[in-house]
């Protein structure tokens, strides 16, 4: 890190004086992950550090450096990038280093914008830049949701769906403006195609005709049973699938319309209504379930089964990455198996912050007199129950 100060600002290094102008904090994170130089290391922006390279009196408590590295999870930067915050004590001064690692997702953006490092300052991308960043990837490393399909082509995406319910939520007005790229290199940049124009997992998922021509298991199975054992007589069923638009789409309504809400009246004639679920619960659980799940491999889709007192959800796919049975749905231990996923789901407006889901279901679960989820968990599924309110 001294080595790094000492050499002044450049493509891999950043001074700031203080942590108050978080937009630009995240411009900078957003550019070193882009890493357009091709360093294959890591940039580091200090705070606390002026200009040229004087160290300020500024001395950071333990909630700027929590600060700072949540705004790896805050949703604004995608895909979601890699960073360490640690505070440096040095005789000179005491700076903050956010040290940020290159993605291997290229181009990263923030807030829709693509920022990148040119020589000493962090500017917007150029549209060749875009396409520089996007043939930099290396597939072969990537998570399966943003590896190519090779069975499938440009034709298997609906091009009027991605542009009309997917491109605006998902790059700002202003880029798009600025860059007018055809449909083709909009979909490089998002990670729906490569550069040799083969879909990829994501785009399939994402804005296909048929994602289950290609991902048998991208659907979810919903069952409403008369009763408490699968074996009991089933009311109503029916398969969500399509693109993932579309499926989360119609996951909200279904979940809304099998809730009940009884109607009690107070002595001043006010009523009092109380679901038997939460619907904000039920939606966190059952879009993580749909982010969370293995995809590749596996046929089985997100299984939503309704009982009269019970609710399960059931997930394809172990714990991953960092998570752990042991540590499964505490704050602080979060991994994305689908992380391009992710960024679609956040786009779309169905997460506002990573990390958060199974803390709002508590929440909303505790205020509406339900009692807690129950989680079990094997190495091929995991299943979360909610039980009724009494």
């Amino acid at each position: 890190m001294q080595k790094l100060h000492r050499t002044g600002e450049s493509d891999r290094v950043e001074f700031m004086e203080t942590i108050k102008d978080r937009d630009e904090i995240k411009r900078h994170i957003c550019a070193f992950s882009n890493d357009l130089p091709n360093h294959n290391l890591p940039g580091v922006l200090f705070i606390g550090i002026r200009d040229d390279g004087t160290f300020t009196k500024s001395r950071f408590s333990d909630l700027d450096v929590a600060t700072l590295s949540n705004f790896k999870d805050d949703g604004n930067i995608l895909p979601l990038p890699s960073i360490e915050v640690e505070k440096i004590i040095l005789p000179e001064g005491e700076p903050i280093a956010v040290i940020v690692h290159p993605s291997l997702m290229t181009p990263i953006r923030y807030r829709g914008r693509t920022y990148i490092r040119v020589g000493s300052t962090t500017r917007l991308a150029s549209p060749d830049e875009e396409i520089r960043l996007s043939e930099k990837r290396r597939y072969r490393d990537l998570s399966f949701d943003l590896r190519p399909l090779t069975s499938a082509t440009i034709k298997d995406l609906d091009l009027d769906l991605f542009k009309r319910e997917y491109l605006p939520f998902a790059v700002s007005a202003e880029e798009l403006e600025r860059n007018q790229r055809g449909v083709e290199q909009q979909l490089v940049a998002l990670r729906f195609l490569t550069p040799d124009n083969l879909p990829t997992a994501l785009g399939i998922l994402t804005a296909g005709k048929s994602p289950r021509d290609f991902i048998p298991g991208a659907y979810i199975q919903f069952l409403r049973i008369e009763g408490i054992k699968t074996t009991d007589p089933i009311k109503d069923q029916k398969e969500i699938g399509g693109s993932i638009i579309q499926v989360l789409r119609i996951l909200d309504e279904t979940l809304k319309i099998n809730i009940s809400v009884a109607t009690e009246l107070t002595s001043g004639t006010v009523e009092i209504k109380h679901p038997d679920y939460p619907i904000d619960a039920l939606q966190q659980l059952a879009r993580n379930a749909v982010l969370h799940r293995q995809y590749e491999g596996t046929n089985t889709p997100v299984r939503i089964s309704w009982f009269s007192e019970h609710i399960e959800i059931l997930s394809p796919g172990g714990p991953y990455g960092k998570v752990t049975a042991a540590n499964f749905g505490k704050p602080g231990y979060t991994d994305y198996r689908n992380p391009g996923l992710a960024e679609v789901i956040k786009n779309l407006g169905y997460i506002q912050r990573f990390g958060l889901g199974f803390e709002i279901a508590r929440k909303k679960l505790e205020e509406n007199i339900n009692p807690p989820f129950e989680v079990s968990i094997e190495d091929n599924f995991i299943l979360i129950t909610i039980r009724k309110r009494k």
